[in-house]
This record gives structure tokens, C-alpha cells and sequence, in this order.
């Protein structure tokens, strides 16, 4: 095995910082190999009568991402297509804007994103580690951490990630904790 079979396992003996990325991009890694190499009517699959959708969840994460690493870390403002939304008459609009996206473009969309904040979080690490106060504040005024943001993107990936379990599995019987050894994100 190479380090390549397996490029989204977390270091063995890390630091607590290299632990926390290293969780996320394990369950970016596998959120991505859930939804990955689907056509419209996969990525628009739904269980029961919930709404939730694979496309929809690439199209929330990605829009959770930019939030995360943009808007609550340092304040800057949503890019597109966040910034044009229909949130007013659809606060979900991540998830069911999600029905009129092709394949490619929500992949696009979520790679992208997820590479621009690998870039974000990068350089805020090793501008101030984890300690370092984000943009984001509660009401009465307390700021949160670095530390809190990476959690917190964790938790979501995590429910989100479960999701995907469920869907894939309905849509074509994929199953598995981890991607197979060497699997890597396939490009439409």
C-alpha cells in the first residue's frame, strides 16, 4: 500500500490540527466518493418522501464550505452563487436549487469550493493556528475559534456524510465506510 491507495486517512501521530484536517478531509473524501460518477437522475434520487437528494447535499456542503472558510472565518462575502440566491423565498435553496444544476456543474461546484478552502483553512493555520479568532460572533458578542469552525464543519460532514449512505446505497447498492484503495474523484 501506498500513501496514494489512501490519500484522505489521517496522520497516525499527528498534531491536534493535523488530526482535525485530516478527520474533515476523510469525510470530505468519503462524502465525495458517495456521491461520485452519478448522472442527474442518481444525484436527484430521494428516499420516502424526505426531499434530501446527493445533488442536493454536494450543492449544501459546498455553500457550507464557503461559509465556513469565507463569511464566519475572516468576513468575506458570499461569491456566487451564493451571493444571488433565492434565499428570501427558499431557505433551502442550497438543497432544492440543487434539481436545476447539471452533474458536472454541481461537482464542479463542490470541488472547487472544497479546494478553495483547503487553501483558506491552510493559510489561517499557519497564520495563527487554531486558537485564533474567527470572524464569526455570537450575539452577545463573543468571537469563535479556528478550532470551533473545523469542528463544526467536521459534525456537518459527518450527518451529511450519513446521508449519503443511505441515498447511494438506495440508488445503486454502493456501500463501505472508505472509498476502495485508489479510488480518487472522478472529473465530468
Amino acid at each position: 500500500m501506498t500513501d496514494n491507495d489512501h490519500w484522505w486517512e489521517p496522520p497516525i501521530a499527528g498534531s491536534e490540527a493535523e488530526h482535525l484536517v485530516g478527520a474533515l478531509d476523510r469525510l470530505r473524501a468519503t462524502f465525495r466518493w458517495k456521491v461520485d460518477g452519478l448522472d442527474a437522475a442518481g444525484l436527484g434520487a430521494r428516499l420516502g418522501v424526505s426531499t434530501l437528494t446527493l445533488g442536493g447535499l454536494l450543492k449544501h456542503l459546498a455553500r457550507v464550505e464557503d461559509q465556513s472558510f469565507g463569511r464566519e472565518l475572516s468576513g468575506a462575502p458570499f461569491s456566487a452563487p451564493w451571493d444571488t440566491g433565492g434565499w428570501d423565498s427558499d431557505p433551502d435553496w442550497d438543497f432544492t436549487s440543487a434539481a436545476g444544476d447539471t452533474p458536472a456543474e454541481l461537482y464542479a461546484l463542490w470541488d472547487g469550493t472544497v479546494e478553495r478552502s483547503r487553501a483558506r483553512l491552510d493559510a489561517a493555520l499557519a497564520a495563527g493556528g487554531l486558537d485564533q479568532l474567527a470572524h464569526l460572533r455570537w450575539p452577545d458578542g463573543r468571537q469563535v475559534s479556528l478550532r470551533r469552525l473545523l469542528c463544526d464543519l467536521v459534525e456537518e460532514y459527518g450527518r451529511h456524510t450519513g446521508h449519503a449512505d443511505l441515498l447511494r446505497e438506495a440508488v445503486d447498492g454502493r456501500v463501505g465506510e472508505d472509498p476502495p484503495a485508489g479510488w480518487h474523484p472522478s472529473r465530468p
